[in-house]
């Protein structure tokens, strides 16, 4: 029986709830809803919390057998995740490894263009802001996190990268970018948080470029129910080599 107590918070994406059986540990709850453009555009993804739940788990429990710190404890029903209780640290950290998105746009690059070396962006997580981009002064003025924070930060981000890229690339994945979210737990470690979904990554097929991911209902392309569920697919394969 989930041990589920009073709401704590709720986003975009998911609903925190009370873990009446530890109170360091809360009940991540994900939700059909999608959102865009900083929730101007709205809608429903059908299935989408079952998918991103299920494939939440699979990426952090693989991230945690090559020693990466998550927030992840275990999934206890098809929509619900017991991760540990974290304070989220108010940075974004964007991996880059293909031109998309927001990059396009900023440098008038074509989408597509695969980098020499990945970028790690950095972010201040505040919808009433936007989300602006932060260099690392910007991050010790508002003092967001400690140079050696945001060194680790930046550090773990290239970590995870690389082995999603490797355990992607044997699904037929290109893993274009991603967001990645870090918190810290009661002893002040850090941990990976949030989730890993095709709501917070751009996948494309390696072979046909097509985009299995949140920018089909971004961008109104169709199929996005189809995509969510081929991307879900794909990972719980063994390796298509």
């Amino acid at each position: 029986m989930i041990k589920k107590g009073r709401q704590l918070y709720e986003g975009k994406a998911k609903i925190v709830y009370e873990y009446k059986g530890d109170p360091n540990l809360v009940i991540q709850f994900f939700k059909d809803d999608a959102t865009a453009f900083d929730g101007v555009k709205k809608g429903k993804i059908g299935n989408k919390g079952i998918i991103n739940n299920s494939i939440s788990t699979r990426l952090f429990r693989l991230l945690g057998e090559h020693g990466i710190a998550t927030h992840f404890v275990d999934k206890i029903s098809e929509r619900d995740m017991l991760v540990k209780l974290v304070q989220i640290i108010p940075i974004e950290m964007i991996v880059r490894n293909i031109v998309a998105g927001s990059l396009s746009k900023r440098f008038g690059w074509d989408e597509g263009i695969v980098l020499k070396r990945p970028i790690v962006e950095v972010y201040y997580k505040s919808d009433p802001l936007h989300d602006p981009m932060l260099n690392d002064e910007h991050v010790m003025a508002l003092e967001l996190a400690t140079e050696d924070e945001l060194a680790y930060l930046r550090k773990t981000a290239r970590e995870i990268n690389e082995i999603l890229c490797a355990f992607l690339e044997e699904r037929d994945l290109v893993l274009v970018d991603m967001k990645l979210e870090f918190g810290k737990d009661a002893e002040g470690n850090i941990l990976l948080a949030d989730e890993i979904s095709p709501d917070t990554c751009r996948y494309w097929d390696k072979k046909t470029g097509e985009k299995l991911d949140k920018d089909r209902f971004r961008r109104d392309l169709g199929k996005v129910e189809e995509s969510y569920e081929e991307v879900y697919r794909r990972i719980f394969l063994e390796s298509s080599r």
